[in-house]
């Protein structure tokens, strides 16, 4: 595995997430789809607290101690409880960079982590540290893809009487 190569995906992410956003009204950040599917907000929201409460967190408890059990994570119903659409993007998104430059810093300061060592997850079977970090990478570009497509979305309403067909279609 190139941890490397990965970590510096994660740092780099904390320039893209806020220049992905940068500008939103309140009315665009919180703008939610009739699927149901979450808003930028929401998805800003998560990323801020999966950085905290589950990658940093569960990565770091599988290297320290494998054998114990990781907390528990709810980010539907964290979306419900901590009401992520009713928050401050601007405030969130500093939040998530902040949270993340720390993330960075304790990886940078790893030195010779054993990313095979594995913790034993009740549904998903054996999860190794290595798993969590390319997880945690692929995560964020999971979340820009649903922030993009918020983004596609966003131009259609913002011209409702024109078609955005000729920009290609979402997914093509």
């Amino acid at each position: 595995m190139n941890a490397q190569a990965i970590i510096s995906r994660l740092e780099r992410f904390a320039e893209t997430l806020p220049a992905a956003v940068a500008g939103l009204s309140p009315d665009g950040a919180s703008f939610k789809p009739t699927t149901g599917a979450w808003s930028i907000l929401e998805i800003v929201c998560h990323l801020a607290d999966e950085e905290v409460d589950d990658f940093r967190s569960r990565l770091r408890g599988v290297l320290d101690d494998p054998s114990k059990p990781l907390a528990p994570i709810d980010p539907e119903g964290w979306a419900r409880e901590r009401r992520y659409n009713e928050q401050d993007l601007v405030a969130t998104v500093a939040r998530f960079v902040r949270e993340r430059r720390e993330s960075i810093g304790w990886l940078r300061s790893m030195k010779h982590p054993d990313w095979t060592r594995s913790h034993e997850h009740p549904r998903f079977g054996p999860i190794a540290a290595g798993d969590l970090l390319a997880s945690w990478a692929a995560h964020d570009a999971l979340h820009l893809r649903q922030i993009a497509k918020r983004l596609y979305e966003l131009a259609s309403l913002d011209a409702p009487e024109y078609k955005t067909a000729y920009a290609g279609q979402w997914g093509a």
